[in-house]
């Protein structure tokens, strides 16, 4: 007799935890196949401490093969599931296609970034959900803080110092505390810079900082915040974003060529297409975490609805917190169905949140009990240290090095503006160059929901096809007479350029469509077709990149398929002045 198949799609906290404790309990009893877009876990909560350079990028990283020996790893990123043939259709980070078949599937896609219908966000703004969005803004902040030091015109260096968070929850309040001290440190020791005052906003709707979370760690996070010359404005959001800066919803204009969207998450869109119940977006099941009707089928994590057996009546938070423990009640529970142990319930007990400031600052709860200042600092970096599945002792050793030398402020422009667009349906990948569209139609829709900053709470953004790089963005708009054709109008990003080579399709393969936001829109007839992804942890069809009008780019990468543009350089964001009387376009 054939061993049973277990396919688990993703491998953030939910999908990780699953395959490494269903590796242990069927001890070679069961076929276990991984699919997720990269090789790696990401320790999330660690990411505003690389995107300050307190970090490098792989001690944040936890390598899929080389911790999970007895699980077979499939890179590609799941676009359409047929639950009577019991298979999952995925897209490979070269464009390939492939399919799996299962007796068992657990679903533990995570989430994206969440998008509201503000004009000019999907052009201007950057997510914080994947490690090149983290690279990418290190990058652009150090890379202002030089260009404002450079600059002679007063009002420009004021507008590239100026860094505008849009949501005030637990990833937007660390990137502003953590973003702060960093252009502090750039400014402070150096004699050329005398006088430059970098300025950090923090925005959000909300009444208060980490509004879903205990107010005596909002209090805390805010006094830190304000110590530090960050400016706090709840009851205030964006109301338009420009390429120059963004107007408030108190009518107040900001310059600014940084903005950072950090208003929470909502469920991958992929449950979506299964046309099984939801609950805003997330898969209803029971609290043995198995889809009513659906024995073979499980969901865990961001994904799930899955019953607050604590307070009848309520569903569990998107926290990771809870996404690791469902990882492992979801294992036993896929176990017990093969005949190996017994179901049990998910039932969990709140052991408090960290929220990490920078320094020595935090702010902690663990157990209930509210603390602050370095002992707080202790217990958050103890807690991730005893939360990582691996690298601790480079974590620490990095912790350690920053604590007595100078961070390292430079610009290696590995990634680029138009590599982490906004209406990524893959955040944590970078858009590669020099790819054919795999998908022509772009189904834009925009989220009405409220702006609550909280990451990991509710979100309304969905998944897109591949766009062209927006204006305004480094590499500017494709010249005319180009290859690859002209932007479309009134499109985030763009419209695939015509005449592109669109690969043929198998027949009967269904195509996933994607949303620029709103509340979870309609996926089309049956299964929908995601776009192509480079890798896991981000979203990211290859765009083309355009070339300036004005001259070849100095560096134009390797060469692009035929019919496509060669990527364009990386360009400050905003108006440069040049010497010679003319204006390159940056990115927002």
């Amino acid at each position: 007799m054939s061993r049973p198949r277990i396919v688990i799609v993703g491998a953030g906290f939910a999908g990780y935890r699953t395959a490494r404790t269903l590796s242990r309990l069927t001890r070679h009893q069961a076929d276990i196949t991984l699919l997720n877009p990269t090789d790696y876990f990401l320790y999330l909560p660690l990411l505003p401490q690389v995107a300050a350079g307190i970090l490098e990028p792989r001690r944040v990283t936890v390598s899929l093969s080389g911790s999970l020996p007895h699980v077979r790893l499939v890179l590609g990123e799941a676009d359409g599931v047929d639950l009577d043939e019991h298979t999952v259709h995925y897209t490979g980070p070269e464009g390939g296609e492939g399919t799996l078949s299962f007796d068992r599937l657990v679903l533990a896609a995570g989430s994206v970034n969440k998008l509201l219908p503000v004009p000019g966000v999907a052009e201007h703004a950057h997510g914080f959900r994947g490690l090149p969005e983290a690279l990418y803004l290190r990058d652009h902040v150090t890379r202002q803080v030089e260009l404002a030091a450079a600059s002679d015109d007063r009002g420009e260096c004021a507008a590239r110092c100026t860094f505008v968070v849009v949501g005030a929850g637990y990833t937007g309040t660390e990137v502003a505390a953590h973003g702060a001290m960093y252009t502090d440190a750039q400014v402070r020791k150096h004699p050329m810079r005398t006088g430059m005052r970098p300025r950090w906003m923090l925005l959000d709707v909300a009444p208060r900082v980490l509004p879903e979370m205990d107010e005596r760690l909002s209090r805390t996070a805010d006094r830190v915040l304000r110590q530090r010359g960050v400016d706090v404005r709840m009851g205030t959001s964006v109301k338009e974003a420009t390429h120059d800066g963004v107007v408030l919803t108190d009518g107040t204009s900001v310059d600014t060529r940084t903005l950072v969207w950090c208003v929470g998450v909502r469920p991958d869109p992929l449950v979506e297409s299964l046309g099984l119940p939801v609950e805003r977006g997330r898969l209803l099941v029971d609290p043995h975490l198995q889809v009513p009707g659906r024995p073979e089928l499980f969901a865990c994590g961001d994904v799930a609805a899955v019953p607050d057996l604590t307070q009848p009546g309520q569903f569990t938070p998107m926290t990771a917190q809870h996404a690791w423990r469902h990882g492992k009640v979801c294992a036993q529970n896929v176990a017990a169905s093969l005949g190996i142990g017994e179901r049990r319930p998910y039932h969990h007990r709140d052991l408090g949140f960290v929220v990490d400031l920078g320094g020595a600052k935090a702010a902690a709860n663990p157990l209930g009990l509210p603390m602050s200042g370095p002992a707080a600092g202790a217990v958050t970096r103890g807690y991730h240290l005893a939360a990582m599945p691996g690298n601790r002792v480079r974590v620490a050793a990095d912790w350690l090095l920053d604590a007595v030398l100078p961070r390292q402020a430079v610009q290696l422009g590995l990634v680029r503006s138009w590599s982490v667009p906004l209406e990524s349906s893959s955040p944590e990948v970078a858009r590669v160059a020099g790819r054919p569209a795999r998908d022509a139609e772009h189904t834009a829709t925009t989220g009405t929901t409220g702006t609550s900053g909280a990451t990991g709470t509710t979100g309304t953004t969905g998944k897109e096809p591949r766009a062209e790089p927006a204006k305004n963005q480094p590499g500017g708009e494709p010249a005319k007479n180009q290859p690859g054709g002209e932007v479309a109008r009134n499109q985030p990003g763009g419209e695939p350029a015509k005449n592109q080579p669109h690969p043929p399709r198998a027949a009967g393969k269904p195509r996933r469509a994607g949303d620029g936001g709103g509340t979870g829109p309609a996926r089309g007839s049956g299964k929908a077709r995601k776009t192509s992804r480079a890798s896991g942890g981000g979203r990211a069809a290859a765009p083309s990149g355009p070339t300036r009008a004005a001259g070849p780019p100095a560096d134009p990468g390797p060469e692009p398929p035929a019919n496509q543009p060669p990527p364009g350089p990386d360009i400050a964001p905003g108006p440069v002045k040049r010497t010679d009387g003319r204006h390159a376009e940056g990115d927002s």
